[in-house]
């Protein structure tokens, strides 16, 4: 299954991809969860070692081997397209809780008019890698803009999840969401409301999205305390990780 996984800035969007990341891998999947947020943390919440993580999108060596070019090098550079990223979970993947392997990627840089930078090149190819390994569960931790996914890549994508919490910002991005992965062609587009406190709150959301909820994951001190020591609070709190499951099961 290719997951998905989006929503506005701080709604928890790195704590559901950790969570069903780590459910899939107990249930016997071979699982890479990448992480593709300006602000990669995704390592954390999957209980990996923080160490000297850097993303692959800032290793200018690398890019420069992959495509040829060096970053910064100026636009208007031709640079190669038919490179190969098979060896990159083997170089740089991360080793975590419960079998997950990760791969910090990092954010796809914006330009005017769209900037197809060598950076970008080897995110997008890593991405149309994984998308087309059907052996492989990949668990996708993306921006609001989802703008690393394109028409070229979106038709694999089995389900984008959009994470809204009880807020009129969060409800809009996830509307400005849905409206992309439609332009995109994403078919299977659901949300899942996080840090919901009451039934009240549940229902003012219900009223104004649009998108189909599958599943309410309830409001838990325990994230922000974990987030706080920064430790993953899934090795912390299994009800938080039965939660996951039960998220799993609508999909």
């Amino acid at each position: 299954m290719k997951i998905a996984i989006s929503g506005k800035g701080g709604v928890g969007k790195t704590t559901v991809s950790a969570g069903l990341a780590r459910i899939f891998s107990r249930e016997g999947e071979k699982v890479i969860a990448l992480d593709t947020d300006s602000s990669p943390n995704l390592i954390t919440t999957l209980g990996g070692s923080q160490g000297n993580i850097r993303p692959l999108s800032e290793m200018d060596d690398l890019i420069e081997e992959k495509t040829g070019v060096k970053p910064g090098s100026g636009y208007g550079q031709m640079f190669k397209l038919n490179f190969t990223v098979d060896d990159i979970l083997d170089r740089f993947g991360v080793q975590c809780n419960d079998g997950v392997q990760l791969l910090v990627a990092g954010s796809i840089r914006q330009g005017g008019g769209g900037c197809f930078c060598p950076e970008n090149a080897l995110i997008k190819k890593l991405l149309q890698h994984y998308l087309n390994k059907s052996h492989y569960t990949l668990i996708m931790d993306m921006e609001a803009g989802i703008e690393h996914l394109g028409r070229g890549t979106a038709e694999n994508v089995d389900v984008l999840i959009t994470v809204v919490e009880p807020n009129l910002r969060s409800v809009e991005t996830a509307e400005r969401i849905n409206r992309l992965a439609t332009d995109i062609g994403i078919k299977n587009n659901v949300a899942v409301l996080n840090k919901v406190k009451n039934q009240k709150e549940k229902k003012i959301i219900e009223d104004k999205l649009s998108i189909p909820i599958i599943y309410t994951i309830p409001y838990s001190d325990s994230v922000g305390e974990a987030d706080l020591k920064g430790t993953s609070v899934f090795d912390e709190d299994e009800k938080l990780m039965n939660i996951m499951l039960e998220l799993k099961q609508r999909l």
